[in-house]
């Protein structure tokens, strides 16, 4: 008797926006596993559309005056979400932060996977960090206002969005206690997808000073970075754009030298490769729930000196890939670059191998996997 063919798998990917950052890579990663699957999502940027390969699906929050107010339509956003209609597929994936894509509605026949890079850090774990300093510039008192006034039921249909999904993915440890902590649900981790090849060819003739670099918001804390570097006269490069760019200039001293759109000097990614590659340390000084960039310096051969919390967690083995300060504070940052200054020098080979967990093969390969445990057998 022949083997039974089964019809090909429906596949639908969802994600919260597609603008830039580490959570659009695990989008891109999906898309290299099912490129003929759409992707709903309530905003995209040209770039991302044409690096998905006009697979995007987006609605009128794309259009104007939607697409310039997107940071406060979050309650639209919702709406949005809930209101797609997903009968026709046997499998959706959301990918999802800070936003509202695992709200989808789903029928019993098909299974929603949900890869969760954060419990919607606003709403819970850092709600009082966001009440302090929203990021947004001018706007920040009526960001904080809303805050205040929409946290308690936004948290409600956060928690009951929660419910929806079948199955969850972790981005890190730390984010699967979260999500058990938050949402009460049980998770798997899958790293999410590093391009660590590019920096395979990154051999610096000498270390010099040390590298940050990431988007200049806030919670990233460069104040800490800057601050601890200027008291110490420690050379410091800063790659990075953001909201905290102006106050960050201000602050820094003469050994700081800024990379950015702002100063017209931004820099290429081979470039960028090059200042991870050629830095004594790369400092992270944020309560991350992943953190992209620094094991983008440690695939460069280059140590961390982080702030011992969230995903960094995963991947800083104190005196083998960099070392870690337990307070967020100038001070314990201070105190940490002067130890660093004292150990032996690190075996940089042996942090780029560290790193082979992080690649983009395992990704698919363990995403696959995942799927292939959980999803029902079909007709």
């Amino acid at each position: 008797m022949p083997d039974k063919v089964h019809r090909p798998l429906r596949v639908a990917i969802v994600h919260d926006w597609l603008i830039g950052g580490g959570a659009e890579r695990v989008v891109y990663q999906l898309h290299q596993m099912f490129p003929d699957a759409p992707i709903y999502t309530s905003y995209c940027s040209d770039e991302w559309r044409q690096q998905l390969d006009n697979k995007v699906v987006t609605g009128y929050l794309q259009r104007w005056p939607f697409s310039k107010l997107r940071k406060f339509v979050g309650v639209l956003r919702i709406w949005w979400f809930r209101h797609l209609d997903f009968s026709q597929y046997d499998l959706v994936i959301s990918s999802t932060g800070n936003g509202e894509a695992k709200g989808i509605r789903t029928p019993k026949t098909t299974t929603h996977i949900c890869y969760c890079h954060t419990p919607t850090h606003y709403y819970w774990r850092h709600y009082e960090q966001y009440l302090r300093r929203p990021g947004f510039g001018v706007f920040d008192p009526v960001a904080r206002l809303g805050l205040r006034l929409l946290v308690g039921p936004l948290r409600r249909w956060d928690f009951e969005a929660s419910k929806r999904p079948d199955y969850f993915i972790a981005n890190s440890t730390h984010i699967q206690a979260d999500i058990k902590k938050y949402y009460g649900r049980e998770s798997e981790v899958i790293f999410p997808p590093i391009d660590i090849a590019r920096f395979e060819n990154t051999q610096p003739a000498k270390r010099h000073g040390f590298v940050a670099m990431s988007r200049l918001a806030p919670a990233k804390r460069f104040d800490l970075i800057v601050a601890a570097c200027t008291a110490l006269n420690l050379p410091l490069t800063v790659i990075g754009d953001g909201p905290d760019f102006s106050r960050l200039k201000k602050m820094a001293g003469p050994g700081v030298t800024f990379y950015s759109k702002a100063l017209g000097n931004r820099v290429s990614d081979q470039q960028m490769a090059d200042h991870l590659a050629g830095a004594k340390a790369f400092l992270f000084a944020s309560f991350d729930d992943f953190g992209v960039a620094p094991v983008e310096a440690l695939a460069a051969g280059t140590p961390l000196i982080a702030f011992k919390a969230g995903g960094a967690l995963d991947y800083v083995r104190e005196g083998q890939t960099g070392i870690f300060f337990t307070e967020q504070t100038v001070d314990a940052l201070k105190e940490a670059l002067q130890r660093f200054e004292t150990l032996p020098e690190f075996d940089h080979q042996a942090i780029r191998e560290s790193v082979r967990p992080f690649g983009p093969e395992v990704f698919r390969q363990h995403f696959q996997h995942f799927i292939d445990e959980h999803l029902p057998p079909r007709s």
